[in-house]
Order: C-alpha cells, then structure tokens, then sequence
C-alpha cells in the first residue's frame, strides 16, 4: 500500500519543513471533512480556521471522538454564509488557502468568483488532480477535469498556465506537456488538434512560459515511449509528459476517473487561478488523498507568497 502512495509521501514528507498554512475550512459539518481537515493539522500541513455553524461542528467532533479544542470556529449559520465568510477571510489575509468541506463546490465556487466581493484574478479559476498512479514513475497533472465545460482557446491559454506554475510549486525539475487529442496530427474535422497546435504557437512566441509543451498527441504517445517510437514521434514530450492538458472535462473526468477506478491512481484535487489555492475534496476520498491535496495548497499557497502574489 505504501509503494502506491510513495509521491504523495514524497510531497507530505517535504512540507512538513514548512510552517502550516493558514486555511479556512468551509462548512466541515461532516466526520470526513473535519477528520481531514484535523489530520492535516496534526502534520502540521495546515492551521485550520473552521467557518460554519459552531454548534453542528462541536456536535460532530463529539460524535466522532475528534479533539477540536485548539483550532478557532468562525461561526456562519449555513454552508453559504460559511463560504462568503471564508472568503472574507482571504480578503483580510488571515487565510491562505481554502478547503472544501460538507457543501457542495458551487456553492464554494459561488463565493470565490462573486464580482467584487470574490477571489478572482486576471486568470481564469481552474481545476488540476495531481494524479499519483501505480507502475508510473511521476506524478501525472491533469487538467481540467472539474471546472471547465468546454473552453475555448483562451481559456486553455488559462488553464495550461495554471498547470505548468502548479508544476513548478511541486518541484517538478522539467515540466513536459502533452496537449491531449484523439490523434497527433493536426486535423480541421477535430477542432481540439487545431486548438492543441495554436497552443504550442502561443508557447513559441512565449505568450505561455514555462514548460516544453507539445500536442496534438494522444493519449498513448503523450504517455508512453515506446508507442511515441513506433508512431516515429520526434517530440521532447512525446511519452514523457509529466502534465495532461484536455480538450474539456467530459475527456479529463473520465481520463481521470479510469485512472482511479482501473489503475488503482489517487486524484488530489485543487483549484488555481483564484487569489489562493482551493482544496476540493470529494466525500470518496481516502485519508491519504485528502493530505495530498493539502500538501499541494501548500506548496502553491508557498510560490504565491515567495513571488509576491500575496492576497490583499
């Protein structure tokens, strides 16, 4: 079991030499979300700021035998005053990232993009799993598979951006993207290979930075060597690419969940493109998937501040 989860060791490992974020917990009003939420603390991965109704969260901790005792409770009456209240938090910097309790993500999503009042930036808010799957060496990003229905070319420009800065707050020494496809030749019928082909443009004329970026490929030749080799691919990333970028999320949701449900992966969750890092947590989680992607808030919430992003 513990070679399964070796990469999310790796990255739980490295930020426990780092001072816990300060983090707001929306709605924890559940075993799960408060359970995650405390173990994550008591690796000192965050300082968690428990928002919602006080009376449902000290029920909860005392049904299920959780010592809450240390941590703060800014009492909201509901899941939507919880997440205009976690917000706030953010607004006035006494938090640094935000993480997704028993409410459902529109209604966290909601608050975050909210005109004046929200967590909005220039870039567009996206979602990223960092996918630690059995028999594969690294780490696998892929995006987006929650948050984007069916973004145009901008919104990729968006969303691979995202995706290569996340990277590189996870350490990754090269980041080697595949833009996904059916096929790797460009094709005017298949509009995400001519999407998929601008991209890479825009990284020639560094309007995207940071990463070798390479597409169309599919999915076998972005991943695997050999299959690049016999397709006789000359690409930097073919068969190598440490991040995924697809067409939209009806291909990244069932990419990623395949990947969960028959190759036995871990998908940690987290949102970008707002003023701080968002965990998203599914009900399913495991235990260990909820510390990975409190580990990778983290480590953005870390790049933010060491570029000067910080919220204000």
């Amino acid at each position: 079991m513990n070679a399964m989860h070796e990469k999310y060791q790796r990255l739980i490992g490295y930020c426990k030499s780092l001072p816990p974020t300060p983090t707001a917990v929306v709605h924890p009003c559940d075993q799960s979300s408060l359970e995650g939420a405390v173990e994550a603390a008591r690796l000192g991965l965050i300082a968690p700021l428990l928002v919602g109704p006080r009376g449902r969260i000290q029920e909860i901790a005392q049904a299920n035998d959780i010592d809450i005792s240390q941590y703060p409770i800014i009492d909201a009456e509901h899941s939507h005053a919880a997440a205009a209240a976690a917000v706030r938090l953010v607004r006035e910097g006494k938090a640094e990232a935000l993480m997704k309790g028993s409410l459902h993500t529109d209604e966290l999503m909601g608050a975050v993009v909210r005109g004046e009042s929200g967590l909005r930036t220039a870039r567009r808010i996206s979602h990223c799993f960092v996918m630690d799957v059995p028999g594969h060496e690294d780490a696998l990003i892929i995006t987006d598979a929650a948050v984007n229905i069916a973004p145009t070319l901008e919104d990729k420009a968006d969303i691979l951006q995202n995706a290569i800065d996340l990277a590189h707050a996870l350490q990754v020494k090269e980041v080697r993207v595949a833009i996904l496809s059916a096929m790797e030749t460009v094709n005017p019928k298949i509009p995400s290979t001519v999407e998929a082909a601008a991209l890479c443009k825009m990284v020639d004329r560094h309007q995207i930075t940071g990463a070798v970026v390479d597409g169309p490929l599919a999915l076998d030749n972005a991943i695997n060597l050999d299959a690049a080799r016999i397709k006789k691919i000359d690409s930097p990333v073919a068969g190598r690419a440490n991040v995924l970028l697809v067409p939209d999320l009806d291909a990244g949701n069932m990419l990623a969940k395949s990947l969960t449900f028959l190759a036995g992966a871990d998908a940690a969750g987290i949102v970008l493109g707002a003023r701080v890092p968002i965990i998203l947590t599914s009900r399913a989680d495991a235990v260990m998937t909820r510390l990975a992607s409190c580990a990778v808030a983290v480590l953005v919430a870390k790049a933010r501040r060491e570029s000067g992003q910080i919220q204000g």
